[in-house]
């Protein structure tokens, strides 16, 4: 009778320590997939003007938040049943989340320190193309960035007058928005280039999404084992009410 109570003590506390676990493996996907929106909404726009851009980094990481979400509801109904074959299958997907949460943080990685590089040659080639037809949203990205990161061109304001044909300095340049500005004028416009800026903006921000990324990454792998540890206990106790 000890050992059955002492059985069932442990199960109890397992199965309190996967429901917690199970709330907060659902809060990390919720922020998974609040960093994916913020990327693809904020970040986005500057983002796209680096050369080596995939645009596929803000939905993986909106698609891994939401199975997240979904994975870990589920996983409420399993814990509170306590089926063994449900557990192992939520450990199972854990598993499977782990794998992709560690390649997700390791490409984050992988793109902040490739991110200068292709910057820079992506600011190069938006600069030769602006205002030209069918480039209209490289040419909004980057008035915005210039507006937003108070710039003017990649390294300086004169990198306009450089180009090849060279081509005015655009109105996103001028320290008052929406005033008429001379855009000739140094004392009129913003003159240090937006390549520096940028470039520690997004690598900072870069940083703390993949270091989030690497701190949720263990979360799934404890799950995996509280689950299949829980799935062990309970087959373990039915085969001794059994004998």
């Amino acid at each position: 009778m000890s050992k059955h109570f002492q059985t069932e003590a442990t199960m109890a506390c397992m199965k309190s320590l996967l429901m917690i676990f199970n709330l907060a493996f659902w809060a990390s996907g919720l922020a998974i997939l609040c960093a994916g929106i913020w990327m693809q909404v904020e970040l986005h726009k500057y983002l796209e003007l680096n050369a080596d851009f995939s645009n596929t980094g803000p939905y993986v990481l909106v698609g891994t938040g939401t199975l997240i979400l979904l994975i870990s509801s589920l996983a409420c109904c399993c814990t509170v049943k306590g089926q063994p074959g449900l557990l192992y299958l939520y450990g199972g997907f854990l598993a499977i989340v782990f794998i992709i949460e560690l390649s997700l943080a390791s490409s984050l990685y992988a793109y902040k320190d490739n991110l200068s590089d292709g910057f820079e040659r992506g600011l190069n080639q938006s600069m030769a193309r602006y205002g030209q037809p069918g480039t209209a949203d490289k040419t909004m990205d980057f008035d915005v960035m210039q507006a937003k990161m108070q710039c003017c061109g990649s390294h300086g304001y004169e990198d306009w007058n450089n180009l090849i044909p060279s081509s005015p300095v655009p109105r996103s340049c001028c320290r008052i928005a929406g005033k008429r500005c001379d855009t000739q004028d140094e004392t009129q416009i913003w003159t240090q280039g937006c390549f520096h800026k940028v470039v520690a903006f997004l690598t900072i921000n870069m940083k703390v999404i993949g270091g989030s990324a690497i701190g949720v990454t263990l979360f799934p792998l404890l799950g995996t084992v509280l689950s299949c540890v829980l799935a062990a206990n309970i087959n373990k106790t039915k085969y001794e009410q059994m004998a």
